[in-house]
This record gives structure tokens, C-alpha cells and sequence, in this order.
């Protein structure tokens, strides 16, 4: 997903998780699994979602939260790397979820030649209807849909989330905080849980908070003088080796020292790659190797 590095891991895990009626909107059925699947390697290519149906068909989802015009280019470059690794075509879908609007192609024409995905907004998705389910991650997904009312929307959202397991209110939170932030709304949430038992600061949150603070930081980037700059680099660079070594541990446990010294000495753009990576690995070894 381009445009963005802390929203787009926030909504790859609620659409993974429990977010069963907004894939459903979007793809009109159910996935009975997601595969990690890095594809052969033309150019590196790596998708955002691959899910597998209960019939054996697959569905390639992939985020993006800024215009693209080369998008097409790259779905069709996805579409014949999943043909090439399963031996056949996914169903393609392109979800945009930025704020500008969107102005994205999603059809290659040539003179022998069609090639065609859905290219979908996600504000065409009904946020009250997500609003309404029972799944938490269709709640918090909705701050991003269409809405009648944004502040009453994150009334309803915050409240069901004070109805959770502690561990389980933390991480929504967190999510919804971060993806609140691609509508301007993350100081609504904010207000909203004061009003609420919520006893949880985002910032607090291991995996997600870092992410929160980034996106506080780059908010703020346009009023700052010039000559912070490196030092904002150097602390976005700690927020996301902070949320990376998170990630690694929720998946793998603790880390062996070696690893977290090798994590310490690489660089942001190294961090970024491993941060989409992890989902991929199999263990510790096969991420850091």
C-alpha cells in the first residue's frame, strides 16, 4: 500500500481479523483463509491481501491511499504472478482509502489486449451498515466509509469498544485512532474517550502507539523550522523500530539478542520492508537472515 507506512498495517490487521461484513461488501463472499505469499521474484513483487474462498477461489485486496497512475501496470503484474504461483487468475480488487479523490485508471487497453479490476472507493462502502455489525473490526473500519454523521459514528464506535476485553480495547483503539487520522478525526476519537471508562492511552499501546506518535509528528512537520528536521527523522526512525520489534515478538516471542541488535543497526528503510515482511516469515531467522 503506497502513501502511507503506520495506516496501512492498522488496516491490513482489521481486515485479517474481524472485519467479516466489509469483506464481504467488498468482494460479495466470505475468506476462508489468507496466504502469505511474496511472489516470484520478476520484480519483488509483494501484495497487500491474498485470501483464499471456501471454494478455492482467491482474491487479491489491495490498499492504496494515494492516486497511482501507474496502478494499473501493477495489478496486471500482480494478477500474473498469482496466475503463475497457483495456476490461476485472482479476483482483483483496488481499494482506495485516502481522502483526496480518487483518480486511478482500472483498465489496461491495447491493441490485442483487456485486462480490468475493481477499483473501489472505500466511502462507496456503507459506514452505518458496517456500524451495525457484530464484528468490531467493521466498526472501526466504518470511520473510513460513508457516513451521515462522522462525530455520532465515532460515539457508537468508541462505546462498543469500551465493551471489550482489556487486550482486545487496546488494539481497537489504537486502530481506530490511527486510521481516524486519514478523515481528520482522530482528535474526535481522542474527545470521545474521555467521555468513556476507557482507561487506555494510545501512546501507551506497544504495537500501534509508535504509529499514533508518527503520525502526530508528520501532522505537525509543515509548522516545524527546517532545522529539526533530522532530529524528527531520528525519532520517527525509533517509533518504528519500537512498533516493528512489537510486531516481531507478537508473532515469534522474544527476540534472541542477536536479532535485536541487528534490528538497532539498520536503517528506516530497512525498517519499513521488515515491517511488511513480518507477516510473510515463517520465523526469526528466515526475517533477519
Amino acid at each position: 500500500m503506497s502513501g502511507s507506512g503506520s495506516y496501512d498495517v492498522a488496516l491490513k490487521l482489521l481486515l485479517q481479523g474481524r472485519a467479516t461484513l466489509t469483506m464481504r461488501e467488498l468482494t460479495g463472499t466470505a475468506i476462508a483463509k489468507w496466504l502469505d505469499v511474496e511472489l516470484p521474484k520478476v520484480q519483488n513483487l509483494r501484495l497487500d491481501l491474498l485470501g483464499e474462498t471456501a471454494d478455492g477461489g482467491l482474491v487479491h485486496l489491495e490498499l492504496q491511499s494515494s492516486n497511482d497512475a501507474a496502478m494499473p501496470f501493477r495489478m496486471i503484474e500482480y494478477c500474473l504472478g498469482v496466475r503463475r504461483l497457483f495456476g490461476q487468475f485472482p479476483r482483483q480488487i483496488l481499494l482506495y482509502v485516502g481522502e483526496a479523490p480518487m483518480r486511478m485508471e482500472s483498465e489496461l487497453r491495447g491493441p490485442d489486449l483487456f485486462f480490468q479490476y475493481r477499483l473501489a472507493d472505500i466511502r462507496e462502502l456503507d459506514g452505518d451498515l458496517l456500524l451495525e455489525s457484530e464484528d468490531v473490526g467493521d466498526n472501526v473500519i466504518a470511520i473510513l466509509a460513508q457516513l451521515r454523521d462522522d462525530k455520532e459514528a465515532v460515539h457508537k464506535i468508541v462505546e462498543r469498544i469500551a465493551g471489550l476485553a482489556t487486550a482486545e480495547k487496546e488494539t481497537a483503539l489504537a486502530q481506530l485512532t490511527i486510521l481516524a487520522g486519514l478523515r481528520h478525526l482522530a482528535g474526535t476519537v481522542e474527545q470521545e474517550t474521555r467521555k468513556m471508562p476507557i482507561d487506555l492511552d494510545i501512546r501507551d499501546h506497544e504495537t500501534l502507539g509508535p504509529m499514533f506518535i508518527e503520525a502526530e509528528q508528520k501532522g505537525r512537520q509543515e509548522g516545524l523550522q527546517e532545522g529539526r528536521q533530522e532530529g524528527r527523522q531520528e525519532g520517527r526512525q525509533e517509533g518504528e523500530l519500537l512498533v516493528l520489534r512489537r510486531q516481531i515478538e507478537k508473532r515469534f516471542g522474544a527476540l534472541p539478542r542477536w536479532a535485536v541488535d541487528k534490528l538497532a543497526a539498520l536503517p528506516a528503510s530497512e525498517l519499513e520492508d521488515l515491517s511488511e515482511r513480518v507477516l510473510d516469515a515463517k520465523n526469526v531467522e528466515e526475517l533477519l537472515g
